[in-house]
């Protein structure tokens, strides 16, 4: 054995213990619906003034991080998405009405001004001159204020306090240099004027409501006023009053106003239980597919097995090493690569199995290196596909499905390298023993295995009935299209509205809680079960108050007992509506750069056939969850990104096979029996793909919860329809257009061999 393999295998220790140790002492970032919290999208409305560019956004966004750090709120996030929109992660936050005084708070635009008191007036009475208002004061009368003398930005600071000998709390303002001298000049005008003469006060407007407007202290000098740049706020504060009075004004105005267009609150035990289903989820996977590669692939196998945990462990320090933040889709998608993770493997070693019978004398050993080196144009371009579909998540996506594009790069990178230098150090070593070299079959490349077997001995002409199988996959489209016709049930996210889930103590059935929802004044609602406990209801519905939201919860406990809500989450119809065309642009863009990829990586032919099939699958995908009435949401777009994904991987699987055995081919070889071997050739890798990867579809199906199982569904819908899709719809397509737009023969460069008795390769 060389000594590169043993240098190889020290790094990769080298490698693994570093990720070990990361993956200990950093801590993940997980997102709100893993740890519970609040979240809040504002949109940002200009003026002609004041425009809602980016750049007085982030201004506004400045000014949002003092009054969140105002409400003691640990680990926020504040980020400014696109142009004009302000993204609000609040941890911990739970409860309707922390989350409503939270988003008063944050998002008030806290407008404050000081003003000279010139009269009382009447309520409805018009100011006398032209810059005045006429406004209700907190003493009771109506008060007609002057044009503003100081503003907001001139004040420094404000805090809460109780000053010594006093039970009253109060607001204490500090002010800047030009503010200071104003405050001076106006406090000593206010003196100049008699006790109890309204013009002796001084008014302080927030938001156009005179929130104080305390009348000067006798101690201070007529044309003198009060120096020192700081004064009072009274108003018979309570503690908290004046607390959240001095957050405010500490805020400062915003630049922009903000309005709220989409709101999220989430139960902490809907992350643990998350958290828990896909860790569980995860493992059970990992230990099945382990166990039916050791199954398939004996010894080798069992070293792919090894180099599959080590994928885990890798994958996870890559997330927390790059301070990724985890959310509930992105550990279906970290789950999920678990799965994708064997394609590479069983890719290699079909390649070597082929390579063994063809040469059994070179060895065990060489047959594994040409299995790598035959294998990595298709490892890479299907990988390339996938990080392709989930950088266009991220890019295109937001929150979750953002998340869910970054976890999804972070498995594709990670499975390439266990695949690729992990399984084939271990493998390597595996099989340079004289005990493997002895006994080959359980090596697990000594034969091609029975599937192959079969195949070779029935040789189908799958391409002798192409044209039924398009007509196959033409009749599920109209089965498809007609299922849409019907109407999507499309979630919140696209629709806008408020969807609630609840957990009830009692059971109950759906019907009982359809009634009760009913009652409470909601008949059009729609109510569906949920799989966060044995009485969980998901309640999805048009705009909603929180007063509103309290009778259906009332009506609940009514008739289960305790309720606990698990998930609020509120979105503006126009912003369900730019989702909705969202997600047809990352649609759109996924099917352009697949094609642009595989026209520059094979012919433009080869694209249009996979794109095409793409299409096809979404499509069957789309129509059987329209069929089942199953929810259309942002869960479901990452499964449908995901699934392009795989449809493509598939594909290049097959149409890699294709153009190797087309490139050198003879002249009387006809295309379509060239890709019909192909395509057979292909089946044992997709197959035990497939199987592999449902292992892990089907736990999470079993054992997630809503969300998890309805992504895992679309999944494992996507990953039968893809695997008969690469071969029986873009095969077919591939030949009939090579007929029209024929590809060119390329002269392969082909590596001569020793004779076979040699065991030598030159």
């Amino acid at each position: 054995m060389s000594r590169g393999v043993w240098v190889r295998f020290i790094l990769v220790l080298g490698l693994l213990a570093g990720c070990a140790a990361l993956a200990i002492n950093v801590k993940p970032n997980l997102g709100l619906d893993l740890r519970g919290g609040a979240q809040f999208v504002f949109e940002a409305e200009g003026t002609e003034q004041t425009p809602a560019t980016a750049e007085n956004v982030d201004k506004t966004l400045e000014v949002l991080r003092g009054r969140v750090d105002a409400l003691g709120v640990a680990e926020s996030v504040l980020v400014r998405q696109g142009e004009n929109r302000i993204l609000v992660e609040l941890p911990g936050v739970t409860s309707d009405e922390e989350a409503q005084e939270a988003e008063e708070r944050i998002g008030s635009t806290a407008q404050l001004t000081i003003h000279e008191v010139l009269a009382t007036a009447q309520p409805d009475a018009e100011p006398s001159e032209e810059g005045n208002l006429v406004l209700p004061s907190d003493q009771g009368d109506t008060l007609e204020v002057g044009p503003t003398v100081i503003q907001g930005e001139e004040i420094s600071g404000a805090s809460a306090v109780q000053r010594e000998q006093s039970v009253e709390w109060v607001v204490a303002i500090d002010f800047n240099g030009e503010g200071g001298r104003t405050w001076a000049d106006i406090t000593g005008k206010a003196a100049c004027n008699p006790t109890g003469d309204p013009k002796r006060r001084i008014a302080i407007v927030l938001d156009g409501e005179i929130i104080s407007s305390p009348e000067v202290n006798e101690s201070v000098g007529c044309d003198v006023g009060i120096r020192g740049g700081s004064t009072d706020i009274t108003g018979n504060f309570t503690s908290e009053e004046s607390k959240d009075l001095a957050a405010l004004i500490e805020g400062g105005a915003l630049p922009l106003e903000l309005r709220a267009i989409s709101d999220r609150l989430v139960g902490p035990s809907l992350g643990a239980a998350a958290i828990d289903a896909s860790v569980e989820a995860g493992i059970i996977g990992l230990i099945l597919t382990g166990l039916f590669i050791i199954v398939v692939y004996r010894l080798v196998g069992a070293m792919a097995t090894v180099a599959l945990a080590s994928y885990a462990l890798l994958a996870y320090a890559m997330l927390v090493g790059l301070g990724s933040t985890l959310t509930l889709p992105g550990l279906a998608g970290f789950v999920l690569a678990i799965g994708m993770a064997i394609d590479a493997n069983v890719l290699v070693f079909e390649r070597a199995r082929e390579e063994y019978r063809a040469y059994p004398s070179a060895g065990l050993r060489r047959a594994l290196q040409v299995g790598f080196n035959k294998a990595w144009t298709a490892i890479i371009d299907s990988n390339v596909t996938t990080l392709l579909a989930a950088g266009l998540l991220f890019f295109l996506g937001s929150g979750p499905i953002k998340g869910f594009g970054v976890t999804l790069s972070i498995g594709v990178i990670a499975s390439m390298i266990s695949a690729l230098i992990i399984a084939r150090v271990l493998c390597e070593l595996a099989v340079s023993n004289k005990g493997a070299s002895r006994r080959s079959a359980l090596s697990g490349i000594g034969d091609v295995g029975k599937v192959r077997t079969w195949l070779d001995r029935k040789d189908p002409d799958i391409m002798k009935h192409r044209g039924r199988w398009l007509a196959v996959s033409g009749a599920a489209l109209v089965f498809a299209i007609a299922g849409i016709a019907q109407g999507l049930n499309l979630g919140v996210e696209f629709t806008g509205g408020r969807q609630l889930d609840y957990s009830l103590a009692e059971e109950v059935s759906i019907e009982e809680a359809r009634t009760a929802v009913s009652d409470a004044g909601f008949p059009e609602a729609v109510v569906q079960t949920a799989d966060s406990g044995d009485s969980a209801f998901t309640v999805r519905t048009g705009e909603l108050s929180n007063e509103e939201e309290q009778r259906i919860e009332d009506e609940l406990a009514a008739i289960g007992g305790d309720v606990e809500k698990i998930d609020d989450q509120q979105i503006g119809a126009s912003l369900g509506e730019e989702l909705r065309n969202n997600a047809l642009i990352a649609f759109g863009v996924a099917f352009l750069a697949q094609l642009l990829y595989l026209a520059v990586r094979f012919k433009w032919t080869f694209g249009v056939s996979a794109v095409i099939a793409m299409a096809h699958d979404v499509i069957l995908v789309v129509g059987i969850f329209a069929w089942l009435d199953k929810p259309i949401d942002g869960i479901f777009l990452a499964a449908a990104m995901t699934i392009v994904g795989l449809s493509v991987n598939d594909t290049v699987v097959v149409f890699d096979r294709v153009r190797e055995r087309w490139y050198g081919s003879k002249p009387e070889d006809e295309f379509s029996t060239l890709a019909n071997k192909a395509a057979i050739e292909t089946i044992p890798r997709t197959v035990n793909t497939g199987l592999g990867s449902m292992f892990i579809l089907a736990t999470l199906a079993i054992l997630g919860g809503d969300s998890l199982r309805d992504f895992s569904i679309a999944l494992l819908i996507g990953l039968v329809v893809g695997t008969y899709s690469s071969i029986f719809t873009a095969t077919p397509l591939l030949t009939y257009m090579h007929e029209k737009w024929p590809m060119s023969r390329v002269k392969k460069e082909r590596v001569e061999r020793a004779p076979e008795d040699s065991g030598a390769v030159v």
